[in-house]
């Protein structure tokens, strides 16, 4: 029930100050050279000249509906424009959390190993740059390098415009395999390389801090100190017994990372100009195409709340102390 009141209250903020902003929606529906009684007829068409409760009422109606308009600038349905660049963003993101995890928790058991040692130091180090290296400056530094001057990776797009297959899924790594062709597989995840790795950064040197702080306290534990005593392996220590207790953080850091994957993906769609969600709804912030806009905001606010409710569940699972509320 919460999860459903919180997303509701994102629609709602969304409509109404999306509604506030000082715009005319019938004239950019109507086009540039659209006449005064054209643009009067597209308002009472689209019901903008409805009093504002009027205009909420209907569009919540809609979405029950699984309707959620037409975009302004478009002109065409926002659910065919969802289907198109949703999947882009969520590779993007699936794509940063599963490197964040695989890189960030064997850093951070590696620098709770190795305590106060110059590689703890340089771990740490790296996480601090992880986490407060703004995300388009770094972009720009890894396209300067890798794409400008060395010449390795692609500097933007999400494919060659020589590269063709079918669109299958909308994720272009799976649709590449699909195809069989591994010159397309190649492509696809060179151009993947440099906006993953951005997007990453502050999600992995977040993982490496938290599981290092995890595996500290427990490595403190009175049952480590034993197993320590009773000559078990360093490694069974680190794998089996620390780590194994440590992991609880390490979902809510996957959380945590997943959504703000998806959430702050606008700075690197616009910088490496992925087509993605991000990309759709700063376009839409900026010709103020509000069905866009309340649209956008919803689906983050749905994977949000998604995201969490699959992790408290699997926290109650895996910890019967936790309860779900």
């Amino acid at each position: 029930m919460s999860s459903l009141l919180v997303i509701l209250g994102v629609v709602t903020i969304t409509f109404v100050v999306s509604r506030l902003v000082p715009s005319d929606p019938a004239s950019l529906y109507a086009g540039a050279r659209a006449r005064p009684a054209q643009v009067e007829q597209v308002r009472q068409d689209l019901n903008l000249d409805a009093p504002l409760m009027s205009q909420y009422v209907s569009y919540i109606g809609d979405l029950l509906r699984g309707d959620f308009g037409i975009s302004f600038a478009t002109k065409r349905p926002i659910a065919q424009d969802l289907r198109r660049f949703l999947p882009a963003t969520l590779e993007l993101a699936f794509a940063a959390t599963a490197l964040s995890m695989l890189v960030g928790i064997p850093a951070g058991v590696a620098a709770a190993a190795r305590r106060h040692r110059p590689s703890d130091t340089s771990l740490r180090l790296f996480a601090v740059l992880g986490v407060s290296v703004p995300v388009f400056w770094s972009a720009l530094l890894l396209q300067l390098f890798f794409s400008s001057k060395l010449d390795w990776l692609p500097l933007a797009g999400r494919t060659d415009a020589t590269t063709s297959f079918n669109e299958v899924t909308g994720f272009f790594l799976v649709d590449a395999v699909l195809s069989g062709s591994w010159s397309n597989v190649a492509d696809v995840a060179a151009h993947l390389v440099l906006p993953v790795a951005v997007m990453a950064a502050y999600p992995l040197g977040l993982t490496i801090r938290l599981i290092r702080g995890a595996m500290l306290e427990v490595l403190g534990a009175d049952y480590i100190e034993a197993a320590t005593v009773a000559q078990v392996p360093r490694s069974t220590v680190l794998s089996r017994l620390a780590l194994k207790n440590s992991l609880l953080p390490a979902l809510t850091i996957l959380g945590l990372t997943f959504a703000y994957s998806v959430s702050s993906a606008f700075l690197v769609e616009a910088v490496f100009a992925w087509p993605g969600l991000g990309k759709y709804l700063t376009d839409a912030i900026v010709r103020v195409d509000f069905p866009v806009i309340t649209a956008a905001a919803m689906v983050i606010a749905v994977v949000y709340v998604a995201v969490n409710l699959i992790l408290d569940l699997v926290q109650s699972w895996l910890d019967p102390r936790v309860q779900l509320s």
